[in-house]
């Protein structure tokens, strides 16, 4: 059964386990998390909520972090949108862990300073820990749709 309330929807699919947000006039009504690999996991995710909310927005993390788990991520909100007229947006990673270390290749970590993104070694391991924000009102959404890729994808 379709409920009638209009919902947004995050999702950060660079924490382990994934983690989702869902948004009822901005304020944050409910979190989920899931466990498992993104392209195992996401589309019965996806077909799940549209199947039972009214979604107005997808908000994914567009990175930096895994390669894999934002493209997955965009290619599935991109076919959504064309398919089903869904919008989505991106936001940086660094909105949902308060600008920490997220983790990148081996003891490499993608670190915030000011407006560039650098990676940084790091011999001890950093745990990046994601939240989602109470309230959509201070979110910054970025102008571009596509993963970030700080590092290219091959070496």
């Amino acid at each position: 059964m379709l409920r009638r309330i209009i919902i947004v929807v995050i999702i950060n699919t660079l924490s382990k386990p994934m983690q989702l947000g869902f948004y009822e006039n901005k304020k944050l009504i409910q979190t989920k998390e899931y466990d498992g690999l993104t392209s195992d996991i996401l589309l019965n995710i996806l077909k799940d909520i549209i199947n039972n909310y009214k979604i107005e927005k997808f908000i994914y993390t567009s990175g930096p972090g895994s390669h894999m788990a934002t493209k997955i991520t965009y290619i599935t909100l991109k076919t959504i949108n064309i398919l089903k007229d869904i919008d989505f947006s991106a936001i940086s990673a660094f909105e949902l862990n308060n600008s920490k270390p997220i983790k990148a290749l081996g003891k490499l970590y993608f670190i915030k300073e000011k407006d560039t993104i650098i990676t940084k070694r790091f011999d001890t391991t950093i745990k990046s820990s994601f939240f989602m924000p109470k309230s959509l009102d201070n979110l910054s959404l970025l102008e571009k749709l596509e993963p970030d890729y700080q590092i290219s994808a091959i070496n």
